[in-house]
């Protein structure tokens, strides 16, 4: 498995409007442990997601899933692969 940062702009006329669904599909993929934290940044001009899967493709039908993606809310996504060395979210340190 591997880790993946994710950084979104939204589309600011559309994002309030898709935001609940976006969040229940986050909410089932932190369920399954493919999201370890996602929020909002910068006044919700975009939102940043750590992400696991097993590799940038099965990330990339994970993201293209999201209903922010689905429906027009994106303006640009940076994906960039992270190798986290330490921290409380790793369990073998």
């Amino acid at each position: 498995m591997a880790w993946f940062v994710v950084e979104q702009t939204y589309v600011p006329e559309k994002f309030a409007a898709v935001r609940p669904r976006h969040r229940e599909y986050l909410s089932s993929l932190v369920a399954e442990g493919t999201v370890a934290v996602a929020g909002p940044v910068d006044g919700d001009t975009g939102g940043l997601v750590i992400y696991r899967a097993n590799d940038r493709e099965e990330l990339r039908k994970i993201l293209d899933a999201d209903p922010y993606y689905v429906e027009g809310a994106i303006s640009e996504r940076t994906v960039r692969e992270f190798t986290p060395v330490l921290g409380a979210w790793l369990k073998d340190q």
